[in-house]
């Protein structure tokens, strides 16, 4: 990589981190765009530039929860219980999220897929709508139902599951701050099973690159990881200070500009 392309990805990391510390928002939505331009300079296969830069993303999760995870354990606020009793489903979907249907999409619809999901995001940030709780969690069968359910859809967008675990919690009656701190304890299991799933999926494909395993490139993970696991902590320090409701809300803006560059992403590879 170019002195420039580290630099890049090492502010991405610095910045990911930070607001992933201080909105528990995973860094996947900031940095998949930025990957795209930095892979597109290193003059990447453009039928797997997507893909690389979805499954890097998620692999950078691997390493920035794990120091959520610990802060949270120190205050008591994960649930390990209802942690242990979705993740079998969220291995299970992100297992095959990850490889059979993440290998299966184009590059134009999971650009596609990828903009909404970050069109949600944003419009979930400028609302900051909490659901209404209604119901107690379901048995057994229904954990690990949703948890499939949510596995899979976090590794088609490179998510560690929040944006999708947290509002289930909430209407299931979890208190918002076991919530919160429980997704975090869920966005490990996640990210492992479904960046195994990238890397199993693509394993041989013949337009990767060399420093890449699977989908998920390495120089990019080490950029990225260098920085983030030291501004993850600073972010959720501030959290504490600041108007987070209005820092949601302006990350909401920011959110749609980066749907825009990946709905033009997806025009460009159908075509159009």
């Amino acid at each position: 990589m170019f002195l420039s392309d580290i630099a890049m990805l090492m502010l991405c990391g610095a910045i990911s981190g930070y607001l992933a510390g201080l909105l528990g928002i995973g860094g996947g939505m900031i940095l998949v765009p930025f990957m795209i331009l930095v892979f597109n300079h290193l003059g990447f296969n453009q039928a797997v530039i997507v893909h690389m830069a979805i499954a890097t993303g998620m692999a950078t999760i691997l390493f920035t929860t794990t120091s959520a995870i610990w802060a949270h354990h120190k205050h008591g606020s994960i649930d390990w219980k209802l942690v242990a009793a979705l993740s079998p489903g969220m291995i299970f979907g992100g297992l095959i999220g990850g490889s059979e249907l993440f290998e299966a999409l184009k590059t134009s619809w999971l650009s596609l897929f990828f903009a909404i999901f970050i069109v949600y995001t944003s419009i979930q940030m400028l609302l900051n709508k909490k659901p209404t709780a209604g119901r107690d969690l379901p048995g057994p069968v229904g954990l690990f139902s949703f948890g499939a359910f949510a596995g899979g859809l976090a590794s088609l967008v490179g998510a560690g599951g929040a944006f999708i675990t947290v509002p289930f919690m909430l209407w299931c009656n979890v208190k918002p701050h076991n919530a919160m701190a429980s997704s975090s304890g869920l966005g490990l299991p996640i990210a492992a099973s479904a960046t195994i799933g990238y890397m199993y999926g693509s394993w041989g494909n013949p337009n990767l690159p060399a420093g890449s395993l699977g989908f998920v490139y390495l120089p990019a993970v080490a950029c990225i990881v260098s920085v983030s696991i030291f501004t993850a902590p600073l972010g959720a320090k501030m959290a504490r200070k600041l108007n987070v409701t209005q820092l949601k809300r302006v990350f909401g803006v920011i959110l749609l500009m980066l749907a825009a560059f990946m709905f033009n992403e997806s025009r460009k590879a159908f075509g159009f």
